[in-house]
């Protein structure tokens, strides 16, 4: 690899990935939707250029050179209309594609989700044999799906493409998920959905970074990779952990039963932020654990962020 293009390269993955490109010696060229984008990419190390995922044509001339794509953008939100999601994470990746295959790319990695699973049920130990969920829990897991499929259904004539899946991403310096978590219990708006003591798996945000290089490396054409931290570990003592590194003690929250949370959970779906929504109980209110032996065994991948690394690195960051 000698020049990739990645979009999403201002958020919290993509900042990872464009550092750890820049430190293997590849040119990175970073999507930019802002002033602000730019000024977090060219920090990381890529050269951004400007455009967003509806500008086919600014994408296809900024990927000119490129021999890979890495596309990280996505529309992640809980709740909230339909068109948003669909314009970036169904349309936006459609025009990724046309830009790669017009700029002659040969390798697009797509960072998906298990999320195009989710149907509210447990999802239990599984591979990458498990189809994707008929009945998605909102519209995040609906366009993620419809997303992967445009992927897999461009793996032809020259542009080789593969997904990699991981599951709860996190680490130091995330933006999305964890402030999120952490204003609500210190709002006291925080609860364990049915007692929280359910396995969950989860992936380091460096262990994601070292799953897409090697998809992008040795990921076979055409498929599907989950990535993650290794063994399942019980979410409720996950999450006391890796909020405790923010200085946020939930070991005391109260426990909310499930049937009570899907109840809740439809009686608001009609607010703009309801307390609990449908997406949030099938992704971390029961169990999602998921194998990643296939990028294991294919790919040679290791998840060298450990947990405890992974941790310990947060609180020293938060005490700096």
């Amino acid at each position: 690899m000698q020049q990739a293009y990645v979009t999403g390269g201002s958020g919290f993955l993509g900042k990872r990935l464009i550092a750890t490109l820049v430190g293997r010696g590849v040119r990175v060229i970073a999507m930019a939707r802002s002033d602000a984008a730019a000024a977090a990419v060219s920090a990381a190390g890529a050269t951004p250029s400007r455009g967003d995922l509806g500008d086919r044509a600014a994408m296809t001339a900024a990927m000119a050179g490129c021999d890979t794509v890495f596309h990280a953008a996505a529309h992640v939100a809980q709740h909230g209309p339909l068109q948003p999601f669909m314009a970036i994470n169904v349309t936006g990746t459609e025009n990724a594609l046309a830009a790669a295959r017009a700029a002659g790319v040969k390798r697009f990695v797509h960072v998906g989700t298990e999320a195009v699973l989710a149907d509210g049920k447990p999802i239990v130990r599984v591979n990458e044999t498990r189809p994707r969920t008929a009945e998605p829990a909102g519209p995040y897991s609906l366009t993620k799906g419809l997303a992967e499929a445009a992927v897999l259904a461009a793996n032809r004539d020259g542009l080789d493409t593969v997904v990699v899946r991981p599951r709860f991403i996190w680490g130091k310096g995330d933006t999305s998920v964890l402030p999120q978590i952490v204003d609500g219990a210190r709002r006291g708006r925080f609860g364990w959905l049915g007692g929280g003591r359910y396995l969950t798996s989860t992936c380091h945000v460096d262990n994601v970074v070292e799953g897409a290089l090697l998809a992008a490396e040795r990921g076979k054409p055409g498929e599907i990779y989950f990535l993650t931290d290794g063994q399942p570990v019980q979410f409720r003592d996950f999450l006391t952990r890796l909020l405790a590194t923010q200085g946020v003690d939930v070991s005391k929250a109260r426990d909310v039963p499930l049937w009570l949370a899907r109840l809740l959970a439809r009686a608001t779906a009609w607010m703009k932020q309801p307390p609990v929504t449908s997406s949030a109980l099938a992704l971390v209110g029961v169990e999602v654990t998921v194998d990643d032996s296939k990028a294991r065994r294919e790919l040679g991948y290791q998840a060298r962020m450990s947990i405890d690394a992974g941790l310990a690195e947060m609180t020293a960051a938060a005490a700096a």
